[in-house]
């Protein structure tokens, strides 16, 4: 869940919020928002744990690593940012991973179900890369297929 801004209308909140849509090649606004409410989360939830137990502790942040958000302690999870939970997106990674040439292009691969994550379709752009999943990200070889046939075409009308 999310909230909406208090005011609608805040240039400077505006700006920055179109450069994170250009730079992570996010839909809509509601993108940021979600993110926000997530960062937020995991604030309160880090704020709870001051008192607590180290394996308490130690419990969350082993979770947050498994999503490959690198924490140590406390303050490092009151320092994230909603740029750390785009960054773990499936979307931005075919992005880096220069399977598609702009972020764009990666979320149009998404939704067009040619990304598979460890041999799997998804064609969520926000699905969360966790740490194991990093090196399992490719494309179907459809192109390659449709490229084989055409050349069989080919060769069947030059003979």
């Amino acid at each position: 869940m999310f909230s909406r801004p208090k005011k609608l209308f805040d240039r400077a909140r505006m700006d920055e919020e179109n450069i994170l849509v250009k730079k992570y090649g996010l839909k809509n606004k509601r993108e940021i928002w979600k993110a926000k409410s997530a960062v937020s989360g995991m604030r309160r939830r880090a704020k709870s744990l001051i008192g607590k137990s180290d394996e308490d502790q130690r419990a969350f942040f082993d979770k947050l690593n498994k999503k490959g958000m690198n924490v140590v302690n406390i303050s490092d999870v009151l320092a994230l940012t909603e740029e750390n939970i785009f960054a773990r997106r499936l979307q931005t990674f075919v992005f880096k991973k220069k399977l598609a040439t702009t972020v764009n292009g990666a979320r149009q691969l998404i939704v067009h179900k040619n990304v598979l994550v460890d041999g799997k379709v998804v064609n969520i752009p926000s699905f969360v890369v966790t740490l194991d999943l990093e090196n399992k990200l490719s494309l179907k070889e459809r192109a390659v297929k449709v490229g084989k046939k055409i050349e069989a075409e080919d060769v069947e009308d030059a003979e």
